[in-house]
């Protein structure tokens, strides 16, 4: 029997798959505990049909995201933090940080996943950072300031 997973199941199938199983064990353990579904003709194609439009969101959202890193190329972020006399910070620059103030000077909104810095940013000064995605990878420089 085709059923559609509605959940995940160790050994059968994952969420929104089309497996086939026993009729048996689909009639008396997978119905009842709601863990799949009839796999009739237009749950199938309902089925195809929302896999198509979460495809085209997520590329959506891709193409966001490329112009918005290629909109931050050669710009420069100023985040400021505690420091002692000789420039070292009592906590590191982290990619959360680094993304508040990209959102609060340039009104554009990065996620953390793509924001990579190639060394801890634990000193006052200047520190590159790429933005990538994908298709996409920016530079950004950093500026550490020490604050009072």
């Amino acid at each position: 029997m085709k059923v559609i997973m509605l959940k995940d199941v160790r050994g059968v199938g994952q969420h929104h798959e089309v497996k086939n199983v026993a009729d048996g064990y689909a009639i008396n353990f997978l119905f009842p505990k709601k863990l799949a579904e009839p796999a009739t003709e237009a749950k199938v194609k309902q089925l195809a049909d929302q896999k198509q439009a979460h495809e085209a969101e997520a590329l959506k959202q891709e193409e966001e995201l490329n112009k918005k890193i290629i909109s931050l190329r050669g710009k420069r972020v100023t985040v400021s933090a505690r420091a002692t006399e000789k420039g070292g910070l009592f906590k590191s620059i982290t990619a959360k940080d680094i993304g508040k103030a990209i959102l609060a000077e340039h009104k554009v909104e990065i996620p953390e996943s793509a924001i990579h810095q190639p060394e801890h940013v634990k000193t006052v000064g200047e520190h590159p950072v790429a933005l990538s995605n994908k298709n996409e990878k920016v530079e950004l420089l950093v500026s550490v300031t020490p604050s009072l």
